[in-house]
């Protein structure tokens, strides 16, 4: 909810110059006198176009213009389709050259039109699409960092254009800010040079930051003019293989750095979330709050948003930003999984925009404390200088700590020969193991559950009939514990297995030069154009990792499954959580898989009703 307040004149922050119809038409001095004014908002955001709303915002970003005390504010999104109405005379989903909204109140926005209407002559026709703005103000002029993913040179680049209006019109460069290069790691060409921010040091020097998988995250110096980059500056501040979407937000001395993990656009199973660290320089290291670097092959950062088994699945491509009361907000894009895809475009996932509040525990940001993307109504925020934001910071959610433990489903694995609690799955499979007299130890095979699944050895036992639980079990994997490569991607995982179609695994694994942890779900049959199986991450593994699962029924929607991970057994980072419908006829499983020749050593298996705290 807003409430206004009395401020006196205000005087213009941002000078207004426009130079087209567009621009005159859009870059408004304000709402007008009778606005409605909401009091709250609810998920996504409300973008109003011609031809009905638009369902779709990736990447968004955003920045303010005030003019005396009234304020307007812009949006810009991937060029995705406005919706399944935006189509080209050949019957195709329209691609855009970022689209643009305004809006006076954060919730409903209307578009304003593309940034660009046609490619810049270094673009040429090698993309018909950009995406990823950063919009920013400086040097008296806004600046419109974006991706051409292509380029006539070959390979991705981050293009830079300029304007006296947020609305535009907009003059490119005419040359990249960011040329295509080369992989820092390997030296092969085609690196993601993708997802620009720029950043202001205390000294008043900026830098550009851009990178993902393929490549990592990268810094370097820009130029005053705010058109150029120094690539003999270039360092390196988050791992490939792991991290995207990179954005800064500066908070009490520190600078936070954000970037989105895993898949961005698998629809319904999108396991996209957001990761943060800190540090005192726009160049790192970027340190969570363990003290584990972003850059690092086992690579870091506090979970600031995850799915969290509402509709609202693969939450990331954020940028932070304060609205006019100074509550910081974070602007994101999320996929509804109750309806992933354009309508009659099924496989094309679309991603709206959302904003929840940022809340600041114990020094680190997260959304809503942890409760993390709203599907209920919220307290509007304040949009514009004369209007208070009256959202208070919530209550952290409830966590759940191992309750009575399950002995009749537990298993220290101390014993010379299995307990008749266990069976495998697949008795066709190669089930060898050994019991070492302190841990149940296998090795992989080559094959893995999604593809070869008859092969695949999972050592399993039922779960409890009824009620909620939790499953631990405590893995230690031979794969190299360092940034070694490559061994893709033998796991040593925990299941909930229903059947060879249907299951929840949580593991570690090698993915080239990183070492994660994996958060799956398996699911099946689907509709054509769905996916079976995609993943979150969770937290840092070890050479030894714990790992938890916490299950908790929802009714006739099925159950909650939420992933914890641990590098001591004492300290668990809380990852995102699955929806899903395996019953109590699912097993509880211990599996290696995947890459041939390692060995996965299981210390134990421990069950446990949940023991509820804050």
């Amino acid at each position: 909810m807003i409430l206004l307040r009395n401020l006196p004149k205000i005087s213009a922050v941002f000078l207004l110059v426009t130079g087209s119809a567009l621009a005159q038409s859009t870059a408004t001095s304000g709402p007008p006198p009778n606005y409605n004014w909401p009091k709250t908002y609810t998920n996504p955001l409300q973008l109003n176009t011609a031809s009905g709303p638009a369902v779709s915002c990736p990447d968004p970003a955003i920045i303010r213009q005030r003019i005396e005390q009234n304020d307007t504010w812009y949006l810009y999104c991937t060029g995705d389709p406005l919706n399944s109405a935006d189509m080209n005379a050949n019957g195709q989903l329209n691609a855009h050259l970022i689209t643009q909204f305004k809006s006076y109140d954060l919730i409903h926005w209307t578009y304003i039109g593309d940034a660009f209407q046609h490619t810049p002559a270094w673009v040429g026709n090698a993309t018909n699409q950009f995406w990823a703005a950063a919009v920013k103000h400086f040097n008296g002029k806004y600046y419109l960092y974006y991706v051409a993913p292509n380029t006539l040179q070959g390979g991705a680049a981050i293009g830079v254009a300029t304007s006296q209006s947020p609305a535009g019109p907009w003059t490119d460069a005419g040359a990249p800010v960011v040329a295509p290069e080369n992989n820092p790691y390997n030296g092969a060409p085609g690196r993601a040079v993708i997802d620009p921010d720029v950043v202001k040091d205390d000294t008043g020097q900026r830098y550009i930051t851009y990178g993902s998988f393929n490549g990592g995250i990268s810094i370097r110096k820009l130029s005053a003019s705010g058109l150029t980059s120094d690539p003999a500056t270039e360092k390196q501040i988050a791992v490939d293989n792991y991290y995207e979407g990179g954005n800064f937000f500066k908070h009490d001395g520190y600078y936070y750095f954000f970037a989105s993990v895993t898949g961005c656009c698998d629809g319904p199973l999108s396991g996209y979330s957001v990761r943060v660290g800190r540090a005192r320089s726009p160049m790192g290291p970027f340190l969570d709050q363990n003290g584990v670097d972003m850059n690092s092959f086992d690579p870091g950062g506090n979970i600031a948003i995850a799915a969290n088994g509402n509709r609202w699945v693969g939450p990331g491509g954020n940028v932070i930003f304060q609205d006019d009361s100074g509550q910081a907000y974070m602007l994101y894009h999320a996929i509804d999984a109750n309806a992933p895809y354009f309508d009659g475009y099924a496989g094309y996932t679309r991603r709206p925009a959302l904003i929840d509040p940022i809340d600041w525990v114990d020094g680190w940001p997260t959304v809503r404390s942890g409760r993390w993307a709203s599907v209920q109504p919220q307290p509007a925020p304040a949009a514009q200088p004369w209007q208070y934001n009256t959202y208070q910071q919530q209550l952290p959610p409830l966590e759940y700590a191992p309750g009575k433990k399950i002995a009749a489903l537990s298993d220290e694995f101390n014993s010379a020969k299995l307990s008749p609690q266990w069976h495998f799955i697949h008795p066709n499979a190669n089930n060898s193991y050994s019991l070492t007299g302190s841990a149940y130890e296998a090795s992989t095979q080559g094959f893995d559950e999604n593809s070869d699944p008859t092969q695949v050895s999972i050592l399993a036992e039922p779960v409890p009939l009824t009620g909620d639980w939790m499953v631990e079990t405590k893995v230690t994997t031979s794969v190299p514990f360092n940034n070694q490569c490559c061994y893709n991607f033998a796991q040593g995982a925990l299941f909930i297995y229903l059947n060879d179609q249907n299951s929840i695994k949580l593991d570690v694994f090698p993915d080239f030069d990183t070492r994660q942890t994996e958060f799956g779900k398996q699911v099946g049959p689907v509709p054509a154009h769905y996916p079976t199986y995609d993943h979150q991450a969770v937290g840092n593994p070890g050479a030894t990792t714990w790992l938890r699962i916490v299950r908790r029924t929802i009714g006739d929607r099925g159950e909650l499954y939420t992933a914890y991970s641990s590098t001591d057994g004492e300290t668990w980072t809380k990852g995102g959580t699955w929806q899903h419908q395996l019953g109590s006829s699912a097993q509880i499983g211990i599996s290696a898989l995947n890459a041939a020749g390692f060995t996965m050593d299981f210390d134990y298996v421990r069950v446990y009703r949940l023991r509820p705290e804050r």
